[in-house]
């Protein structure tokens, strides 16, 4: 069982708060489970179709968000962005302090840690901030305010990934956010870990999972990615490398707006514009 949060009250999401409330980091102490090498499909995207924003920044700052109990996470997220941009600057944000601790003997230059939250307690403007598996810990009607929130902090051209995996990173979903409004969904899969990609869904980011309903778009769409992945059944037979590319292209073939190409696809990777998922918020 997931460990829920609690309720993210509206002064804190807004900023309005006295002097002493805005010195507490914005958020709440959740179960910090992670593993490492569990981010490494996200950290992949981030450094393949996504290096461009850390290559043309003008202050390479990355934040990793609610890191956990261990800040493996952060430093492969460190190592992996250093290879696009060796100046860049990492920092691990955790909301419990004894985490933080924990962590500090691991800075080096470009890596560091502090106890904050969705606020992100670093100076400037982060060109990258990534969440994983943090939201979906909080309520659904919590979402927009902390996507804003954070989106609100972003440098421009800047990137907000909300995210969450399986333990150990066979099945991930994340949206990605610019400093306007969110982007695309992204599934991404190891092959063999899978009967119908559907089963993705179960890890779907907080915004999506309860919207995984008949009449929701989110809902459309794994059923269009079922129904493709079965026709691309005779591709089976060049191995399911080949039917996920089948797949991705009979779905962009029927009007959905698949992003990125064959070069992704192979990766068991799949991006959709955001407009095809996007639930119907009523607000909080």
């Amino acid at each position: 069982m997931v460990q829920k949060a609690e309720r993210v009250n509206s002064p804190q999401l807004s900023g309005r708060t006295s002097a002493a409330r805005q010195s507490r980091p914005v958020g709440n102490v959740t179960r910090g489970t992670t593993n490492p090498n569990r981010m490494r499909r996200v950290d992949r995207w981030l450094t393949g179709p996504q290096a461009w924003r850390l290559r043309a920044a003008a202050d390479p700052l990355v934040v990793d968000l609610g890191y956990g109990a261990t800040p493996a996470t952060a430093v492969e997220l460190f190592e992996r962005l250093a290879a696009v941009r060796p100046d860049v600057r990492v920092c691990g944000v955790e909301i419990e302090p004894g985490r933080v601790r924990a962590a500090l003997p691991l800075e080096r230059p470009g890596l560091s840690f502090r106890v904050g939250g969705f606020e992100l307690p670093v100076p400037g403007r982060p060109v990258l901030v990534r969440a994983f598996n943090v939201l979906r810990q909080y309520e659904e009607a919590d979402v927009p305010g902390i996507w804003r929130l954070v989106q609100d902090r972003l440098a421009p051209g800047g990137l907000f990934i909300d995210g969450t995996c399986d333990e150990v990173g066979r099945r991930v979903t994340w949206v990605a956010l610019d400093p306007e409004r969110p982007l695309s969904l992204s599934i991404s899969v190891r092959f063999g870990s899978f009967d119908l990609p559907s089963e993705v869904a179960e890890r779907l980011p907080k915004a999506l999972i309860h919207r995984n309903v008949p009449g929701e778009r989110v809902h459309d769409f794994m059923a269009a990615v079922d129904r493709a992945w079965l026709e691309c059944a005779p591709l089976a037979s060049f191995g399911n490398r080949q039917r996920w590319v089948g797949m991705c292209r009979s779905l962009r073939d029927a009007g959905w707006p698949v992003q990125d190409g064959p070069a992704r696809w192979r990766l068991g990777e799949l991006t959709v514009g955001w407009d095809a998922v996007e639930p119907g918020y009523q607000g909080p």
